[in-house]
């Protein structure tokens, strides 16, 4: 590969970026490949408390979690990517109808990204006569929100996810780190969360129980799509509501969505069934019929028995709430 002088790195990253927009990404950034010491510090003091729940990985490869040349060796630059996945739907509100979070009524978005960064890998990798690198898209060690923000793509909100003044949070975030000298961005240093508590007042289950952190045991995301299990705790589960694959209670209240762009891509639009399906057809459902609707879908993940103990909650919640109601009218 050749060397780069600054002003040949600033013209890579320009083009590379006008690629990143061609490919159909939202917004692209780039930060330097080094350690995230103060984020390192930030990491062990969360693990420590076991916020994590019974997430392991999290612990797992914390040096490459937290130097991206662990990951890659030799790299010097990580190229952060946004890809909105809003849809302009707007789900059935009934109080019987089963809830999937936005993020999951399409396709799968690793697939997605992974496939538009292997071609923005493939164009560097062209341009440059040979690069070397690798794709991430929420799937290996890397502080994604982290290096979104190095790259001056936004900040990471009191609801813990990142927040972009020209998108909102209705994002996917994925990464490239590459052995290319790239010229970086400025960091995103600005917090314009402000006085604004509406996220943790929202949370039912006080998972944002101080701004900026997450306790990862009492949120609704991780128990309906991490936990591995029969049941689920009985002071948080009649919380859930009628989630059964995630939570999107913190996004819907936070006032920077108002700049949500719909995606530009068909594959996140929703599929059959999954913003109006009642709770009852829900749990009637055979596993080659949820394999079928969930083919290629991120729901997958919970598996068919998993999704089943979501719907048998979401429906003990709804009689606990009606059983509520005429306990008030008598």
């Amino acid at each position: 590969m050749p060397g780069f002088d600054s002003q040949a790195q600033e013209r890579l990253a320009r083009d590379l970026k006008a690629e990143a927009r061609r490919l159909g990404f939202d917004a692209c950034g780039i930060a330097e490949a080094t350690r995230l010491d103060k984020e390192a510090r930030r990491l062990e003091r969360w693990l420590h408390e076991e916020r994590h729940a019974t997430m392991g990985w999290m612990a797992n490869h914390f040096e490459k979690r937290v130097d991206p040349r662990r990951l890659v060796p030799g790299a010097r630059s990580v190229v952060s990517v946004l890809h909105s996945y809003y849809q302009p739907v707007e789900p059935d509100q009934s109080p019987t109808t089963g809830q999937i979070s936005r993020y999951a009524w399409g396709d799968d978005y690793h697939d997605v990204l992974k496939e538009k960064l292997a071609a923005l890998f493939d164009w560097l990798d062209t341009r440059v006569g040979g690069a070397g690198g690798r794709a991430f898209v929420d799937s290996a060690p890397v502080l994604d929100k982290v290096w979104a923000q190095r790259a001056g793509l936004g900040w990471q909100g009191k609801h813990t996810n990142l927040i972009s003044r020209q998108l909102g949070s209705f994002v996917f975030v994925g990464e490239l780190i590459v052995d290319v000298p790239l010229a970086s961005d400025d960091p995103f240093a600005a917090d314009y969360c402000g006085s604004c508590t509406r996220c943790l007042d929202a949370c039912p289950t006080d998972a944002l129980d101080a701004p900026y952190q997450i306790d990862g045991s009492r949120c609704i995301s991780y128990w309906t799509i991490e936990h591995r299990g029969e049941g689920f705790p009985e002071d948080i589960a009649r919380d859930f509501g009628t989630w059964l694959f995630g939570c999107d209670i913190c996004q819907d209240v936070c006032p920077w969505n108002r700049f949500k762009r719909p995606t530009k891509d068909a594959r996140f639009l929703p599929r059959e069934g999954v913003t109006d399906t009642e709770l009852r057809e829900w749990a009637e459902i055979s596993l080659e019929e949820f394999r079928r609707r969930f083919r290629r879908s991120p729901v997958k993940r919970t598996k068919f028995d998993g999704f089943q103990r979501n719907v048998k909650q979401a429906l003990e919640n709804v009689e606990n709430g009606r059983a509520e109601q005429r306990a008030r009218r008598a």
